[in-house]
């Protein structure tokens, strides 16, 4: 179909700094590549064989994909001025289609730019809105959906499978709708794709078979932007703590924001994603970013979440708004019914430690303190043995045996009080001081 010795592209980056991407004109329903010098020039091309590479050629027009529009590519290489201009184009766009507070729009705008050359950085934030049943997640998804890099809709009800897979073939946006699972294995996969998501070379292994049905384990990238919507928010504040969030349906819906899209708005990203194009084709080679100020109070992972967005925002009022807006969502996270296991269980062990007569927290008295709570706040109880090998694996600490039963020994109490102050847990003894 393709001919031999070529390369199916969507996108690439090539050793001599020329850039390779993927464009589908939906009227004709053809592909081609787009193609991105170092000195500027940019020009469509049926294929391109880099010096000393193999050929290169678009995927079909006909892959389902690009054909349903489940991949929205951009239909030509657009003209670009400057990127402030740019980014009054996609405010003016975001604004006319969607109802967002005032700052969580800027952010929208830069990290659309930002889904554009997302490669280019080490680490990456990820868009949500949060709220209930019509409140506005799917119509903010669809609208900065359309006009990030590459994006690929998917919904709640989607299987894993195909998700990992356009993930690696694409490499774009992943936007997904009712993202809320219960405890299950989807959710346990989404969870993977989430928490290794926002730093690049970490993929996901997942078990694969070959046509000779051996084990061929595959590494899926899933390093990327991505949109979520979602009703509640996820058990474990690491994993929230990589979310920039809107909360959805707080006031009432602007009059002027349509209640049904027109066709006028996907035309509109069309040409929007054609300017954002020749936007990756000036900036999307590894460059020094713009020094942003670090943000006061936030810890060195949610830094490291927020600089790469920070370092396309040219207003330093704008960054320290940003910086700001993030400080008090992470500031609230300590305070949430239920932040994750690994709270759940140094709080129990502490508890256990402070009523310890001997000085050691017995395994079967954390086993039981954790269960009483687990049910309440994790929605399921865990066997003793699955309690020891969290606090192993999870916590590094390891029980020992005195007198036949498994404990935590004193010296692992210091341990767990540097955990309790890592994850902001008051200890029990500090909670009595300050009464």
């Amino acid at each position: 179909m393709y001919g031999e010795g070529a390369k199916p592209t969507v996108s690439e980056v090539l050793e001599d700094g020329v850039l390779v991407e993927l464009v589908y004109d939906p009227e004709a329903r053809t592909t081609a590549l787009a193609i991105g010098f170092p000195n500027g020039a940019m020009e469509l091309r049926s294929e391109y064989t880099p010096r000393d590479g193999e050929r290169l050629i678009p995927y079909s027009a006909q892959n389902n994909l690009i054909a349903t529009g489940c991949v929205r590519l951009p239909s030509a290489i657009g003209v670009f001025t400057t990127k402030a201009a740019l980014l009054g184009d996609i405010q003016t766009y975001l604004h006319r289609y969607v109802d967002l507070s005032p700052l969580y729009e800027e952010i929208a705008a830069h990290y659309i730019l930002l889904s554009w050359v997302y490669d280019t950085f080490n680490e990456m934030p990820y868009l949500r809105f949060r709220g209930q049943f019509g409140t506005g997640k799917t119509r903010a998804l669809t609208i900065i959906g359309a006009v990030c890099c590459r994006p690929f809709f998917a919904s709640g009800a989607s299987t894993l499978s195909p998700i990992f897979h356009v993930l690696e073939a694409f490499r774009g946006t992943l936007v997904l709708d009712e993202a809320d699972f219960r405890l299950s294995d989807a959710t346990a996969d989404l969870t993977k794709i989430f928490n290794n998501g926002t730093t690049k070379g970490m993929p996901v292994l997942r078990t694969m078979t070959d046509r000779h049905r051996e084990l061929n384990p595959q590494a899926f990238r899933v390093f990327g932007p991505k949109l979520i919507g979602m009703r509640e928010r996820f058990a474990d504040v690491a994993l929230e703590s990589r979310f920039l969030t809107e909360e959805t349906g707080g006031r009432p819906l602007r009059a002027n924001i349509p209640i049904a899209l027109p066709d006028a708005a996907h035309r509109e990203a069309q040409a929007l994603r054609d300017k954002l194009l020749a936007w990756r084709f000036q900036f999307g080679r590894p460059q020094e970013g713009v020094a942003a100020p670090p943000p006061g109070g936030l810890s060195h992972r949610a830094q490291q979440m927020l600089l790469p967005l920070l370092s396309l925002v040219d207003d330093p009022d704008l960054r320290g708004a940003i910086a700001e807006q993030v400080w008090s969502e992470h500031a609230a996270m300590p305070t949430a019914p239920a932040v994750s296991w690994e709270t759940v269980m140094i709080s129990t062990v502490l508890e256990v430690f402070e009523q310890s007569a001997n000085g050691m927290a017995a395994l079967s008295a954390i086993t039981e303190r954790f269960n009483a709570q687990a049910v309440f706040e994790l929605g399921q109880s865990m066997p003793n043995r699955w309690v020891g090998s969290f606090l192993r694996s999870r916590l590094q600490l390891k029980t020992v045996k005195s007198h036949g039963v498994s404990v935590l020994p004193p010296e692992a109490r210091p341990h767990v009080r540097a955990l309790a102050a890592r994850f902001g847990i008051t200890p029990p003894t500090d909670q009595a001081a300050t009464a």
